[in-house]
Formats: structure tokens, sequence, C-alpha cells
């Protein structure tokens, strides 16, 4: 797994700095596992700006080396609940100042910003904009030169086709702020249409309403085409805003105060220390947890009793952040092939450090102890014949189409709700398979057996090979 940037991909106009199309000099870059962008803008002369930077600076700090680049200004539009910043770390390394809000109290050296007050950078100037709503702190930045309106960061106000959530301090503050976006996103609207808008959150991202695949786009697009912006008054944007919330990770309600107070500095990500059969034997006597990071059908074949199957993949950190508190002690399982900085970093990126380490020759050395083994059923969606049908997926997933006798435990809810369950042989399902492994492995967990995993589709794919309908009531 690897998180590279893509391509610079303003897609609607290239504003001009001086000689040099601002594009070029724009590096998103894009983790479609939380479904985020933070952006290093090369500002020249070898200095860089990056904003809303997180905590696993791989691919920033790649970027930066590409290009000679030293990080010289952290700019973090709010505080964040999906990540870990790296604005600390990268004032650190880079000697960077940090530039964000100055109500939101955060505790460790910035350069606290109001509305309307400006940065000059190596001759551009960056302007705050108070655009409260997602977070009640929230800024903008608006990029200018000389009078010309540029881009602006919009982090979790305006998005592509949207606005970012306005849940995340309680469901009883959702709809006062809800009321805040809508007039945040109505002064965004105010800038010329040529206006790149650069977001935070994008596609993917749990402090999203439902977008598209697009992460940016331009003032003159959205005004175009953004469902929220086109709303009619401001209790019809709050209907259509609150009306698109899902569910979100159960670690989000913890992150804004360490990003508050300022993450820990890491001067190397913790390592996953080789423990053999008996080490992991006791650890989890003592309460530890088995994370079988291995591909679905690696994991079917033969795991840990009570593992938790979390496939590696872009949104790995989201469930281990959802199904995990962060005290409970990790005892990895991977293939041989699986990078380990691929786990540790995107778990530390969300805060989890507790690994206590990996099985030492993986699941091979843990059968040759003696170890107990366990296997779980794999069948392709056509063949799902058992008495219990669990989708795991999202409400707005099921609602689009299910299975006319599936249940719909979202997978985030399952453990809670194990006991809930009919009796009887059981097949989870979700999109793909790595979801409904994770689910299996929730309910071996609990006591749960005959399971099996629907794997290579879900409920499209069923359709498609019965000829039976879907049902989309909820």
């Amino acid at each position: 797994m690897r998180r590279d940037e893509p391509p610079s991909a303003c897609a609607h106009g290239q504003p001009i700095v001086g000689s040099v199309e601002l594009d070029d000099r724009l590096i998103p870059l894009v983790d479609t596992g939380l479904g985020n962008s933070a952006y290093l803008l090369d500002l020249g002369d070898r200095r860089a700006l990056a904003v809303d930077p997180s905590l696993d600076l791989r691919a920033t700090g790649r970027a930066a080396e590409r290009r000679g680049l030293r990080i010289v200004y952290a700019a973090e539009t709010h505080l964040h609940a999906d990540f870990l910043s790296g604005a600390r770390q990268l004032s650190a390394d880079h000697g960077a100042q940090i530039l964000a809000s100055a109500a939101g109290g955060r505790e460790f050296p910035h350069t606290g910003l109001a509305d309307g007050d400006e940065v000059d950078i190596d001759g551009l100037t960056l302007r705050a904009l108070a655009t409260p709503g997602h977070t009640r702190e929230h800024l903008s930045f608006l990029l200018l030169e000389g009078a010309t309106e540029l881009a602006v960061f919009t982090g979790g106000s305006l998005i592509v086709g949207g606005a970012a959530r306005t849940d995340l301090l309680g469901a009883e503050h959702a709809e006062e702020l809800a009321r805040a976006q809508y007039r945040s996103l109505r002064r965004l609207a105010t800038l010329p249409d040529a206006t790149a808008v650069w977001p935070t959150h994008g596609a993917g991202s749990y402090c999203s309403a439902p977008s598209g695949a697009q992460r940016t786009s331009t003032i003159g697009a959205e005004k175009a085409g953004n469902d929220l912006l086109s709303a009619p008054d401001e209790d019809a944007f709050v209907a259509r805003l609150l009306g698109g919330l899902g569910t979100y990770p159960a670690y989000f309600g913890r992150l804004t105060e360490v990003n508050r107070r300022g993450p820990s500095l890491v001067t190397a990500p913790p390592l996953l220390a080789p423990l053999d059969a008996r080490e992991v034997r006791r650890l989890l006597a003592d309460g530890a947890v088995v994370l079988d990071v291995r591909p679905v059908v690696d994991y079917a074949a033969g795991h840990i009793a009570g593992s938790l199957s979390i496939p590696l993949r872009a949104q790995f950190a989201t469930w281990l952040g959802w199904l995990v508190t962060p005290d409970v002690p990790l005892v990895v399982v991977r293939d041989a092939g699986q990078d380990a900085d691929d786990i540790v970093w995107p778990a530390l990126n969300i805060g989890y450090t507790a690994f206590a380490g990996e099985l030492d020759g993986g699941i091979d050395a843990w059968t040759a102890s003696g170890g107990e083994v366990r296997t779980t059923g794999l069948t392709v969606p056509s063949d799902v014949d058992t008495p219990v049908v669990v989708d795991v997926r999202q409400h707005r997933e099921h609602v689009e189409g299910h299975l006319p006798r599936a249940e719909l435990v979202e997978l985030g809810d399952l453990a809670a709700r194990a006991g809930d369950l009919p009796e009887g042989a059981t097949t989870v399902m979700c999109a793909h398979g790595e979801r409904a492994a994770t689910g299996a492995s929730v309910l071996e967990r609990a006591g749960r057996s005959d399971l099996s995993i629907a794997v290579g589709g879900g409920a499209p794919e069923w359709a498609a090979a019965t000829g039976r309908p879907l049902d989309d009531r909820a």
C-alpha cells in the first residue's frame, strides 16, 4: 500500500502567479483511506507552505525532497477529528511557522489568526477567513497575489459538491453549526468564480457529507453544481446537510483534544517487535488483541482464534480506530510481503501506538507451536444461501439496494449488536469482502460460529447472478 501524491488536479481553471501556473506549484497529497487532501505549495526559493498536514508525513516529506523544499509554513484550517496534525512535527523538523485560528486554544507555539488577518508568504498573501460550521474555530485561507484572489484552502467548509459535517461536537450542536456553515459557504461564494477551491475533506472522508470523486474545484463550479449552495434558503440548506450525514468512527471523539494540546513529537515510528508463540499466548491472556492484517483469503484459510481481521488497505486505520480502543495492546499477524510501515504509520496517524509486536514467522509459526487455528468459509454473492445474512455496510449503502432478507448492522455497531442477531449459519456481506471479513471476525470474537464471508462483490453481483431484485427499504 502506497500513498504517493497524485498529479495536481485543479480541474476548473489555472490561476497564474507571475508567469508560472499555480497548478504547477501546488502538490495535493491525497490520503484515500481517510478521504483527505493535504497540500504543499512551492513558494519559490526552495520554501514551501503545507496546509492541513497529517502526522504521517511520509508523502509530504517525499514531495518536499523531490523539489528540494524546506517547509517554512504549516497552516491548519481547523482542529482535526479524523487524524493527528503534523504541523507541530513540521515546526520541530523544519522550523515551520504554524498558522492557525487564535480561537482554537492550541497549547503549543503558533501564530494565532483571526478573521481578516494576513500573513505574507514570500510575496503571496494568506488571508484568514472565519468560516465556522464544521468546527467552531474553523478558518479558510485565501491565497492572494496583490489584490487578486487566486485560491482558497477551504478545509472542512466548502468542499467539492457539498460541505463537511457539523455534528462532531455532538448531535445537539449539529443544527446550530449547520446554520453557521450556511453563512460560511455563502461568504465563500462571493469570491470570484475563477478562484480555485482546495478543500481538505473529500470523497471517502467521514467528515464530509457525500460528494463525488473530484477533490478540487473553483468557486464558479461550486456555485453551478453544489447542491448545498443551490439550497433556496437557510432552512433548506440545513435540512440537506443534516440529511446526508451518516455515522463516523469512534476515534473522532478523541483526536480534537489531542490536536488542541499538540500531538507528541515522533522521533521514530513504533516498531513491530518479533514475538514468539509463547509470548503471544501470554499477551492474549493479559488482554491483548491479535490484529490480523492479511488478505481475506489468507485470514479465512487459517487464523488465531479470536483474531480481529482488518485487511491492510487504504481504509485500514479507519476500521482500527472504529473497532479498537487505543489502550488495547495489539499483536500483529501479517504476510511477509506486507510492509510494517504501512501498518504502524496509519495507526500512529490516528493516535494508536500500543503495538506489543508481531507474531514472528506469522501464522505458520503459530501452527508449528501447536496453537489453535480457526477457519472461516468463503462464498461468492451468487451462492449466499445461509439462514442469516448480515449486511455490514453503511446505512446509505444499504438503502441503495440489499438482499431482501439481509439484516443491516453497520460494522461499527456489530460487536454491540452481535447478541441480537438470529441464530443459525450466517453469511456476512459488504461491497467487496474486506469489511465482511472484519465483521465475521467480530462475530467470531462474540462467540458465533458457522460463519462465512461473501467475497468478490456484494448485493449488485447477487442480483445480477440470480436475476432477483434488490430491496431498497431501510
